[in-house]
């Protein structure tokens, strides 16, 4: 425990809120995507956001669910403080370098160039810097200067409307703001169904190049025999509790069974909770990419409640962490090996599907739902056959550009459908 990484993150708020409504098709930001690709980096102790909050009064509600400290930077002072915030941050950033030894990673969430100078002398101070920012708001002088860089909407649990069929974004509140990645207007909403229209094929999204991280989208998930769960809490029922007369019983219900709803479409609703295997596969993914060494359980388990401190697999029906990824390990979704020690075994996913054996996975969901199925909970059913899907690991920015470039090679048939106010897909 001592050698891991303690983070402190900072937040340039305007910046990263403005860049996705501008060029993520007037999307929200959300903190947990970035909150789950740091928990496999470190154990992260700081976390402050720099605004002028009475600009993004709802984003305030959305930050404080994930502790993060605001640091309250008016403008309307009857004076131009455009540059109020990043100064703070600046200062504060480097007062910590120095009083805070043990802090050995900062996280500069912004796009904007003007820090560079802050991650250089902290760099020089022996800390290790990663950026985070909106990749069409970021100038091209940030990244260079970390040593890891983090595109937001590369980031697993971020699904990036398609350009062709978002809104214009909505011009409202402050004017344009300063700087290389700073984009003009108030902050905007959550994207909008896209228009009635039939979708065409097009080719698959750029491969991404940078680091990703798989943070695990929420997804709902309804009562099945053995848990239940109550606004987002898992609790076992009656059933669940009572303890197995055998010791090596197997859990009667598979948590695969565990959510049926949305994934990560642009109408799901927030705060659904994903299944605990494909929390277990999108956390090990996340390692295995961003840790050079080989991944153990004791790893797996340490990362996996650095994102979710409530966590325990007995809310799922198991004893011991070992015995849930036995039981994924029996049924081919992880692979385990000997370890550095007895019960720490290895952890490893098994060998990836390329891109045509994923659409594979996306006909037989559709295949299986009678022939033609809505784009909504569709990823869920690929999850359900391989808990470790991940469409931008495979290079596309969102399920509904992955369901394209599936109708581009011919593996499905995609249309907007008016009356299921959704995209259908149907297997051909």
């Amino acid at each position: 425990m001592d050698t891991e990484e303690r983070l402190a993150v900072f937040l340039d708020y305007e910046n990263l809120a403005l860049g996705a409504r501008d060029h993520l098709g007037g999307m929200q930001f959300d903190f947990k995507p970035i909150a789950d690709a740091l928990a496999v980096r470190g154990r992260v102790v700081v976390r402050r956001a720099y605004a002028d909050w009475s600009y993004f009064d709802e984003d305030r509600r959305m930050l404080t669910r994930h502790q993060v400290e605001l640091i309250e930077m008016t403008q309307r002072m009857g004076a131009s403080r455009k540059n109020a915030a990043d100064i703070k941050m600046v200062v504060d950033a480097i007062e910590m370098a120095f009083e805070r030894e043990y802090i050995t990673t900062f996280v500069m969430c912004t796009g904007d160039s003007d820090f560079s100078p802050l991650v250089h002398k902290l760099r020089e101070l022996d800390k290790r810097v990663i950026g985070v920012g909106v990749e069409n708001s970021t100038s091209r002088l940030l990244p260079p200067a970390c040593d890891e860089f983090l595109f937001y909407d590369r980031l697993e649990g971020v699904d990036v409307p398609d350009e062709s069929e978002a809104p214009a974004p909505k011009r409202s509140g402050r004017g344009a703001g300063k700087g290389t990645g700073r984009s003009g207007g108030g902050r905007g909403g959550r994207a909008k169904p896209p228009a009635a229209t039939e979708a065409p094929a097009e080719a698959p999204a750029e491969a991404a190049g940078a680091t990703r991280s798989s943070a695990p989208v929420e997804e709902a998930a309804p009562a099945t025999s053995g848990t239940t769960t109550t606004r987002g809490r898992r609790k076992k029922s009656p059933a669940a509790e009572t303890p197995a007369v055998e010791p090596a019983a197997e859990p009667a219900v598979e948590p695969s069974v565990a959510a049926e709803a949305d994934v990560e479409h642009e109408d799901a609703a927030p705060g659904e909770e994903a299944t605990m295997e494909v929390k277990v596969a999108q956390t090990l993914a996340d390692l295995q990419a961003s840790t050079s060494g080989t991944v153990t359980a004791s790893m797996l388990k340490r990362t996996m409640v650095r994102k979710d401190p409530t966590f325990s697999e007995s809310d799922y029906g198991f004893r011991t962490f070992g015995e849930f990824l036995r039981f994924l390990a029996d049924r081919g979704f992880v692979v385990l090996s000997p370890g550095p020690s007895t019960g720490d075994p290895e952890v490893a996913l098994p060998e990836q599907q390329d891109t045509e054996g994923a659409f594979g996975l996306l006909r037989a969901a559709v295949q299986d739902a009678g022939g033609t199925a809505p784009l909504s909970g569709l990823k869920n059913e690929v999850r359900k056959r391989r808990p470790d899907f991940s469409e931008k690991a495979l290079g596309y920015r969102g399920f509904l550009q992955f369901a394209k470039g599936a109708q581009a090679a011919g593996a499905v048939a995609l249309a907007w459908d008016d009356d299921a106010d959704d995209y259908l897909l149907t297997a051909v």
